[in-house]
């Protein structure tokens, strides 16, 4: 039987004798996600245990000093447990009697505590042993819902008692446990495994971190694919670092990309990431940044100075670098184009889970303006509706955060940046310093474009082969502070 607190649930247990019953009764899972909030163990893990079950015929309540051997009390006697301080609180007491146990095993508490406990749940038989509890079996379980647990140290008090806690209720109501040291689920590609697996009906977290409960839901429906990024996970930073080859296919003047065929590209990126690989703490991806569309000194067929290749010259490039475990970025420069009309020429390759984007603003032409007469720029307006398409086409297909990387060496060059949208839980945004120099020169454009960088985005830097009096090394290009999740190679 599955018990609810729909309609009267609880006079309609106790009309059919609930409180002899000798098996905990668990909830139907209502929602697609469901966050638990609360500021100490006591309310979280009463949060759980009230979600999870709406009768346990046995309670454990512990301290977090006797947790350990409550968990495997509470699995022997299929019963939640809930952790409290040396004074039982009002909340927990609260939580014990919506539960309508017979026996309550208190693990850890004092004798006065347990005859407090005892007083104030009258009918309640109160132990400190559990070969005094009475005999009970499993819940029904609940096979479609996991309960997602932070296990990490930042947990003011209790934390192995409190992610122990938690786990051993979610197993006793037959859940699926994902636990994690963080609060995105596609961060960590055991909780996306555990997620595509089971395939829940509903999460449950249980910390205010998860939330809101509507972004929750949106990342585990990521995390239902198991479609992870190269590197592993769904999301892009801090936990990869992109080394990109810059360039367009078979135009060697447009960067160190097509300065050799497909295969000998791939090879050629792996060698450019590798060096990296001992300098990075997390996993070093070798990335093609692909020019989509090309600015060109003549206003071709649509007056737009900007050639837009065709997506079938740029499939295959996509193809083999995704088939080498690779990240693909198609930028954009768009000479008088619209942004977002050149960004979706490219959605059926934006569309895979590997693909990103980039806007060029140096190549934004104004009315009357011509490639390589002036540094373009563009307004922050026509970045933001870039923003939000490619945000939402990410959210449709499910797909793993999307990378989208806006280029500036000057400030001028992205106008009203201050209003960038970084609000989309889709996206990565990445500004990448691609200014060309000395070194002393290319600091001063990296110091001036991080200083004036809106919050909650990525950086990025760029090395030219030639443009650069000298190149830095990759040892120093790792020294920039703060440290750029993506280097191009031009």
């Amino acid at each position: 039987m599955i018990g609810t607190h729909q309609g009267g649930g609880h006079a309609a247990l106790m009309a059919k004798g609930a409180w002899e019953a000798t098996s905990a009764t668990t909830h139907a899972p209502p929602a697609a996600a469901t966050v638990l909030g609360g500021t100490s163990p006591a309310a979280l893990t009463s949060a759980l245990a009230g979600r999870l079950f709406s009768s346990a015929p046995v309670v454990v309540v512990a301290t977090a000093a006797s947790a350990r051997s409550a968990e495997q009390a509470a699995v022997s006697a299929h019963a939640p447990l809930l952790l409290s301080t040396a004074t039982v609180s009002a909340t927990l007491l609260t939580a014990i009697a919506g539960l309508h146990p017979r026996a309550v095993l208190a693990a850890g508490l004092a004798p006065a505590a347990r005859t407090a406990l005892a007083r104030r749940l009258p009918g309640v038989r109160v132990v400190s042993r559990a070969a005094a509890l009475p005999a009970t079996g499993p819940a029904d379980p609940l096979r479609g819902v996991a309960v997602l647990v932070h296990a990490a140290s930042t947990w003011s008090t209790g934390s192995t008692a409190l992610a122990g806690a938690l786990t051993a209720t979610a197993r006793v109501a037959g859940a699926t446990v994902v636990t994690m040291t963080g609060y995105d689920p596609r961060a960590y590609p055991a909780a996306i495994t555990a997620l595509a697996k089971s395939r829940p009906r509903e999460v449950v977290a249980v910390g205010s971190g998860f939330g809101p409960a509507s972004r929750l839901a949106g990342r585990v429906a990521v995390a239902e694919t198991g479609v992870q990024l190269p590197g592993g996970g769904q999301v892009l930073f801090p936990g990869h670092r992109l080394v990109a080859l810059y360039g367009h296919p078979g135009a060697p003047t447009l960067g160190a990309l097509g300065e050799q065929d497909l295969q000998q590209s791939i090879a050629r990126a792996r060698q450019v990431a590798g060096q990296y690989r001992a300098l990075s703490r997390v996993p070093v991806v070798p990335t093609f940044e692909i020019i989509a569309t090309v600015a060109q000194a003549s206003p071709g067929y649509n007056g737009t100075y900007s050639y837009a290749t065709p997506v079938s010259a740029l499939r295959p490039w996509v193809q083999a670098a995704s088939a080498a475990g690779m990240y693909v970025v198609l930028d954009l420069q768009p000479g008088r184009a619209n942004l977002l009309t050149q960004a979706k020429l490219y959605a059926s390759l934006l569309k895979l889970p590997n693909v990103g984007l980039a806007l060029d603003s140096e190549w934004k032409l104004q009315p009357g303006q011509l490639p390589l007469h002036q540094i373009g720029s563009v307004d922050i307006s026509e970045i933001n509706s870039v923003v939000r398409w490619l945000a939402a086409l990410t959210a449709r297909y499910r797909l793993p955060q999307k990378l989208l990387v806006l280029h500036q060496f000057r400030l001028s060059m992205i106008i009203g940046e201050q209003y960038l949208d970084t609000s989309n839980d889709d996206l990565a945004i990445l500004i990448h310093m691609d200014g060309q120099g000395t070194p002393g020169e290319k600091q001063a454009t990296w110091n001036a474009v991080t200083a004036a960088a809106p919050p909650h985005v990525w950086f990025g830097w760029k090395n030219f082969y030639v443009k650069d009096t000298p190149m830095i090394s990759p040892r120093a290009t790792m020294a920039e502070t703060p440290t750029p999740v993506m280097i191009s190679y031009q």
